[in-house]
């Protein structure tokens, strides 16, 4: 099929050319005119095909695309007679619910720049960054109000507010914050001019190992990375999205800006509860699931009674990305639900490099998938040549998804045109990646290459391990050895023994863990990463 016809089928398949009123498509296709691909015009061309069909279902009820628009329309002219001017920064502080799609939106609209802050950032991370970005607003849940004591009070704005919804909040005083449903009473729904300086959003690396930086992503300039991310993960136009990962994270806000076009309804919950997302599956029979891969253990961990009698038979994709996906937790996510595992193998930096789709999670367990549409990945060596294929080496790429660089100027490394993930992997003889691991993850043990990753899918296996991470430690012996941080699974028994015994079985001499430490839970952030730098050493 030519590049013509895929793209037909790829639009065809997320509704672009589902027949319509012609007023509608008219008003639909005004709004790409005049603000080009992009949140707000995604927002607008969605209202204008289908006014009345719910968009948002969150923990404050539902609202349709008109209402939306609407009330985007209304915060953006509420954003203005605060002084937001285009090009000014606006910190972002929220879970998923409905203000947060309206401010994102609004943002852009009004040509801002949104920094769209982790949930999990602290106190002095919050006013490190509003300072560093130059933040002239920050718009955050009350629930954040505790760690927003480094910001100047006046800059601060309510989303989600305790007035305005049901939630449980601290006792911080609010009485002096304006909320967003306040500021957008009583203003005009009337549609605005394009600003002189177009919207962007500024997405923070994951801090694992000290300050997040500010990635720049501009909004894409054509519809070429649609088709690539929808001709490999098979999105149908007008469908029902439970969106669990978090918006504020690359992998969220992906699936959020580009499932726009094909005008879903979208199911958000402010916090991830696994049994309430199997619920919405049933309930509103969902279509696709958006998660990260720690959601996907949540879920496949509720007790099997509520699994059998919950039904996710509508659930034709589970989007899943954010972090390593463990080799056999795919399969054993769909032998209890459906076949619907959808794994995207990238980064905040690099957008898409490949995509694993549930037939080839079946085949080969582990494996990243293949580049999607219009992606070049090479995997090179140190001297920048392409190794062969089986052959180990750094993964870069290209693709229609280019990097803005970061905030402080940096950017990352290229070669021959292409970007370092920083990953290191392999393709197989059928074209499949499978990644390794972080470059500066590799443990050299006894004078072999060991890769903690290989370990980690081997132990998440064991029947009495609900979650693992291994790193690499000084050793007295092989210079460096892998240490496993295990998680036992509630009511069952684990030894060290036992875990060398069963890496033994499954993994090489030399990746066998040297050391082994037990604890309650993993330090991870919203989007399953493990923060390393909170693990507690050994002796």
């Amino acid at each position: 099929m030519g590049d013509l016809g895929y793209k037909l089928r790829v639009f065809a398949q997320i509704g672009l050319l589902k027949a319509q009123l012609p007023h509608r498509l008219l008003g639909a296709g005004l709004q790409l005119l005049k603000w080009g691909p992009g949140i707000p015009s995604a927002i607008g061309a969605a209202a204008a095909r289908f006014p009345n069909q719910t968009a948002i279902i969150d923990d404050a009820g539902e609202l349709t695309w008109r209402e939306v628009r609407n009330e985007v329309n209304q915060l953006t002219q509420a954003l203005k007679d605060r002084g937001i001017e285009p090009g000014d920064s606006i910190a972002v502080l929220c879970r998923n619910h409905r203000f947060m799609v309206l401010a994102a939106a609004a943002v852009m609209q009004a040509g801002g720049r949104i920094l769209l802050l982790n949930t999990m950032a602290s106190g002095s991370q919050l006013g490190d960054l509003a300072t560093r970005e130059n933040a002239k607003m920050v718009i955050l849940d009350q629930e954040f109000l505790a760690v927003a004591g480094n910001v100047d009070r006046d800059k601060l704005v309510l989303a989600w507010a305790e007035s305005d919804n049901t939630a449980e909040v601290g006792d911080t005083p609010t009485a002096d914050i304006p909320s967003l449903s306040e500021l957008v009473k009583g203003q005009p729904t009337k549609s605005h001019p394009k600003p002189s300086v177009h919207g962007s959003i500024v997405i923070f690396t994951s801090g694992t190992t000290g300050l997040p930086k500010g990635a720049k992503r501009e909004e894409p300039e054509d519809l070429k990375p649609l088709i690539a991310f929808f001709g490999a993960i098979p999105y149908r136009g007008n469908s029902t999205i439970v969106l669990a990962a978090p918006l504020f994270h690359s992998w969220g806000l992906l699936n959020f800006a580009f499932g726009l076009s094909t005008v879903p309804t979208y199911v958000m919950r402010r916090r991830f509860d696994a049994v309430q997302i199997l619920k919405d599956i049933e309930k509103y029979k969902a279509d696709a699931l958006v998660v990260v891969p720690l959601m996907i253990q949540r879920l496949v961990d509720v007790a099997p009674d509520i699994i059998k009698s919950t039904d996710a038979s509508s659930l034709r994709i589970t989007a899943s990305s954010g972090s390593a996906l463990a080799g056999e937790l795919a399969n054993h996510f769909m032998d209890l639900f459906t076949d619907s595992i959808y794994n995207f193998y990238g980064a905040t930096e690099t957008g898409w490099v490949t995509v694993a789709s549930p037939a080839q999670l079946r085949d080969a367990p582990g494996t990243a998938g293949t580049p999607p549409f219009r992606t070049n990945v090479k995997i090179l060596n140190a001297d920048g040549n392409e190794v062969s294929q089986g052959e180990t080496g750094v993964i870069h790429v290209g693709n229609d998804m280019p990097f803005g660089g970061y905030t402080d100027g940096d950017t990352k490394a290229f070669t021959r045109g292409l970007m370092s993930t920083g990953d290191l992997g392999k393709f197989d003889e059928l074209g499949r990646l499978f990644v390794s691991g972080r470059d500066d993850d590799m443990v050299i043990s006894g004078g072999e290459n060991v890769f903690p990753r290989e370990l980690e899918d081997a132990l998440i296996d064991h029947p009495g391990i609900s979650d693992v991470v291994v790193t690499g430690i000084p050793d007295r012996d092989w210079g460096q050895c892998l240490a496993a941080y295990v998680v036992v699974r509630e009511g069952q028994t684990v030894t060290e023994t036992e875990i060398v015994a069963y890496a033994k079985e499954r993994v090489a001499r030399f990746a066998v863990p040297r050391r082994t430490m037990f604890i309650d839970e993993l330090p991870r952030n919203p989007t399953g990463k493990v923060m390393k730098r909170e693990l507690p050493p050994f002796e």
